[in-house]
């Protein structure tokens, strides 16, 4: 039975006002335990891009999605809000072609396949599994390992 049927209009308002609320909270959490203070546009991205399914985002297509939800906010502020993120590890940032970066929700270590002709991010199904990782030099340790496999479709 769908809950939400049952209930009647009014309540219906009430209900999205309830999850509206439960997401913010659960964000605002989020963003304090990464320690950053929750703003209200590190909220209204939070909640776009923390709450949800693991994806990958451009600064850019971020930002049309923000528009599109009725978000007043600049690419600047974007831009900046995905940068904060990444350096307090609720993000990672995936340069795939060496001048668009990629923020990926899922922060562990998992391949990619960047789909060059259509220019998206896609992971990399059932991982990469690795023998050796080289040996870092000397005085130096390895921060983070990103493997991209570029595709293009087959000419014919």
């Amino acid at each position: 039975m769908d809950i939400l049927a049952s209930l009647p209009e009014a309540d219906l308002d009430d209900f999205a006002a309830t999850a509206a609320d439960e997401a913010g909270a659960r964000c605002a959490r989020l963003l304090g335990d990464a320690g950053l203070r929750p703003t209200r546009h590190r909220l209204a991205l939070g909640k776009m891009l923390l709450l949800g399914p693991h994806r990958h985002v451009t600064a850019e297509s971020l930002y049309e999605e923000a528009l599109a939800a009725n978000l007043r906010l600049s690419l600047a502020t974007v831009y900046n809000t995905l940068n904060q993120f990444t350096e307090a590890g609720l993000l990672r940032r995936i340069a795939a072609d060496g001048i668009k970066s990629f923020f990926d929700t899922d922060t562990s270590v998992h391949p990619h396949f960047y789909l060059e002709d259509e220019d998206v991010l896609v992971d990399l199904a059932g991982g990469l599994p690795f023998s050796k990782v080289p040996d870092a030099l000397p005085g130096h340790e390895i921060a983070r390992l990103d493997v991209i496999v570029h595709l293009r479709r087959k000419r014919s």
